[in-house]
């Protein structure tokens, strides 16, 4: 049986489709992270926009601002 031969160019085309699919699934894992972590960031705003924040009153005696 004779061996089998790739011509360069198809070893070339093969590796540049090979490295083509790895930057598009690693682009899309990207992406789909960044839109997790967008979704929980939003959903701690929204959850800090609700609780009311404390106000600080000014102590007579001593002058100083308190909780």
């Amino acid at each position: 049986m004779p061996p089998f031969v790739i011509p360069p160019l198809v070893k070339w085309a093969l590796a540049a489709a090979g490295g083509a699919m790895v930057v598009h699934w690693v682009v899309r894992e990207v992406r789909r992270i960044n839109a997790e972590l967008d979704r929980e960031q939003a959903l701690k705003v929204q959850i800090a926009k609700h609780r009311p924040l404390p106000t600080l009153r000014r102590d007579p005696a001593t002058g100083e601002y308190r909780l």
